[in-house]
């Protein structure tokens, strides 16, 4: 199979970028969309080029890490699936790729398609989490009753690995989507209860502050999502915040 590739290349992240061409053959459909950049990054290499920078980790679509923005969607034209799911058989022989970063102020370009979205990690340290008491009094969780509707939510709402495709596929660059499944996990859960109010004021505060936009109901965040995590989540969310802030 013979590409064109057409990849978003920036040195770093003050430096201006541009979409620069490179003629592929040789890809199998079997192959992964990484293993297609690794090929190519051989071949740049051993013609003593700049490889092309990019960013992954288990290649098994758990860690969200390989996000790229191809042919203008997240992760490319398979659903359900991460960039590092996506095989070369999605694409026909001759095909045009274009390869970009997610595009989000809140994501900056570090280099190439490379994107900083340590803006999650700070979403996540707010509020993301349920304090422990280790006064030796616990309880086994376990050991608490918990409604299957209710833990079966929670559990896809766990799901989400923090790509940031819902960011990249809104118009507004939202993380509604990822703010309200980090929300949701905890909220639904009996351990989660006590600290919502302060949880979803404080992970919707520091949202806004990172230059995340508002959310555009399109739905295409959950379009777009890897692990098909639910607007239901928005809702959710929504109700939580408009509850803690009738709590004052």
């Amino acid at each position: 199979m013979k590409l064109n590739l057409k990849i978003w290349r920036q040195k770093d992240a003050k430096s201006k970028g541009e979409m620069k061409d490179y003629p592929i053959k040789g890809i199998e459909g079997d192959m992964s969309f990484l293993e297609m950049l690794d090929v190519l990054n051989e071949e740049l290499i051993n013609k003593g080029e700049e490889p092309v920078q990019f960013d992954h980790d288990c290649r098994e679509g758990i860690c969200g890490s390989c996000s790229l923005q191809i042919n203008g969607e997240p992760h490319g034209p398979d659903r359900l699936v991460t960039t590092c799911q996506l095989h070369m058989r999605k694409f026909n022989d001759g095909d045009t790729i274009v390869i970009e970063p997610f595009r989000a102020t809140a994501f900056p370009v570090i280099k190439d398609l490379v994107i900083d979205r340590s803006a999650f990690d700070r979403i996540q340290q707010v509020g993301g989490y349920i304090s422990v008491n280790t006064s030796g009094n616990t309880v086994d969780a376990n050991a608490t009753p918990i409604e299957k509707e209710n833990a079966d939510d929670s559990f896809y709402a766990a799901t989400c690995i923090g790509c940031g495709a819902c960011v990249a596929a809104c118009k507004n660059a939202s993380a509604m989507l990822f703010t309200a499944a980090k929300v949701s996990q905890f909220a639904l859960l009996p351990q989660g209860r006590v600290e919502a109010t302060e949880r979803v004021q404080s992970m919707v505060r520091q949202m806004d502050l990172e230059g995340f936009g508002n959310c555009s109901n399109t739905g295409a965040c959950e379009v777009e999502c890897p692990k098909g995590i639910s607007l239901e989540n928005i809702a959710r969310m929504n109700r939580e915040y408009l509850s803690a802030k009738l709590k004052g």
